[in-house]
């Protein structure tokens, strides 16, 4: 390992120490009605993503592309965006706050799985030279980032609607407000994979002359937008809320996981000449 490996790799435990703090903290204010701890878990998440985001840039700056190319490069970025947006969505939306105790844990198993890969540096494909590419990718880590939120307030609906005596459930806003706030980040969620796969599609037709050619990572993005629209659709439409909801999306967020790390690892897929 080199001198420049050995740097980005101390910032990003210094970055990952910072979101084990924040997660701890989060995780005993919210529980224990320790307000003091919750405040300054929302500190400790921020000197971890100011961290971590030094971190990004320095490797960006040492492999000459974005994080979009080796696991390890994946994992980190689309942990640094989750929690990004969720600050950003805190500061401006302080009714998300709840979701923190999900969304702190996610973020570090993110992060954590990506120090599990050996960083490596890999030479940038001449088809990734186009910002269409930087569209299509950023729009799916925010859209990733948004899910996770929309699974936040999903899990928690079930977790309080499972009639528990836990103390710390009281804390937590109405059923009905949690359906809610899970109902609108997926519509966000919606929104931005679909303008991810737009943005694909136009990169696609540049770099292989073809906009749409029903490549494995391309069918299942397809098919898991599709799904969030049967989601979002029953839900405007024909009333589905509560229970029902909540699990459908989980279902709904799992094909997405599938789509976004999974299927591009598919020997028949194009994608997967980039990841290896």
């Amino acid at each position: 390992m080199d001198r420049q490996t050995t740097v980005y790799v101390l910032i990003t435990w210094l970055a990952v120490f910072c979101y084990v703090v924040g997660t701890i903290a989060n995780t005993v204010g919210m529980i224990f009605e320790k307000e003091r701890a919750e405040r300054g878990s929302y500190g400790a998440a921020l000197v971890g993503l100011a961290l971590h985001g030094a971190a990004l840039l320095f490797w960006w700056q040492i492999v000459g592309h974005g994080p979009y190319m080796a696991p390890s490069e994946v994992l980190s970025s689309d942990a640094w965006i989750t929690m990004a947006v969720f600050l950003l969505f805190l500061r401006v939306y302080p009714r998300v706050k709840p979701a923190s105790i999900i969304v702190f844990p996610a973020v570090f198993l993110m992060i954590a799985l990506s120090t599990m890969y050996n960083p490596g540096i890999r030479s940038l494909p001449p088809t990734f030279g186009s910002i269409w590419l930087v569209f299509h990718i950023a729009f799916y880590k925010i859209s990733l980032a948004t899910l996770v939120v929309a699974l936040a307030f999903s899990l928690l609906y079930i977790r309080k609607g499972a009639r528990s005596s836990a103390r710390w459930l009281e804390r937590l806003p109405e059923p009905a407000s949690l359906d809610l706030y899970a109902y609108r980040f997926a519509g966000f969620g919606f929104i931005f994979w679909g303008i991810a796969m737009l943005a694909g599609s136009i990169w696609a037709y540049k770099s292989w002359g073809r906009y749409w050619g029903w490549d494995p990572v391309e069918t299942w993005s397809l098919i898991t937008w599709l799904i969030f629209g049967v989601y979002l659709h029953l839900r405007r439409f024909f009333r589905l809320s509560g229970m029902r909801a909540a699990w459908f999306f989980v279902f709904c967020f799992v094909m997405a996981l599938v789509s976004l790390f999974v299927t591009s690892h598919m020997g028949s897929s194009i994608h997967a000449e980039y990841f290896k």
